[in-house]
């Protein structure tokens, strides 16, 4: 992988419906920070409203096992079954030549890995739901997961909440807006030290 000019990464990590998709999307929209999207690679279907290249880039199973054997990835994990997510080299050297800072969401495991590899250049956070009770509510409400999908990843959270310590940072995401705005503040200040 080609070496970072100056372009720093910011991993926002947590289970699924604890916000971090939401909060990355809201500090994408301040220019000031100069973020890039990382769009991450997926061997799952799109859903619905997802578009490929934006949310995602979709490609199948087997193309995904041809670029773990490529060593393409700074990051992969099979999160479920048959079900691959990955972080293209490609996808940072390109954001990073645009002379942004690089921005992620990512599962935990891949968030942690990103980390190890740029320990100086990452910011990493967890976000974290107030309860397992209320990130079940969140998951029923997005209607995207049958009963059996949202069970799977409820399981899953209870796992990934222990890696917590692990990260930079926690913001609680028991209020929005306050985590919105902690969001901001740990990035403003991250992207903006010459260190």
């Amino acid at each position: 992988m080609k070496k970072n000019k100056g372009g720093k990464l910011i991993v926002f990590s947590a289970p699924s419906g604890s916000g971090k998709t939401t909060i990355v999307r809201h500090l994408l929209k301040h220019e000031e920070l100069n973020l890039g999207f990382s769009v991450s690679c997926t061997s799952r279907e799109p859903r619905p409203d997802e578009v490929d290249g934006e949310n995602y880039y979709f490609i199948s199973l087997k193309e995904f096992k041809q670029h773990i054997k490529n060593d393409d990835f700074l990051e992969w994990e099979e999160v479920y079954r048959d079900n691959f997510y990955g972080t293209l080299k490609t996808e940072v050297e390109r954001l990073w030549a645009l002379g942004k800072n690089v921005i992620f969401d990512i599962d935990v495991v891949g968030g942690l890995r990103i980390k190890k590899k740029f320990p100086k250049e990452t910011l990493a956070v967890f976000v974290k739901p107030p309860s397992i009770d209320e990130l079940k509510i969140r998951l029923k409400k997005r209607k995207t997961e049958n009963e059996n999908r949202i069970n799977m990843r409820v399981a899953k959270a209870s796992v990934e909440l222990a890696t917590a310590p692990q990260f930079d940072y926690i913001i609680k995401n028991y209020n929005l807006e306050d985590a919105l705005a902690e969001a901001y503040k740990l990035v403003s200040e991250f992207v903006n030290n010459n260190e």
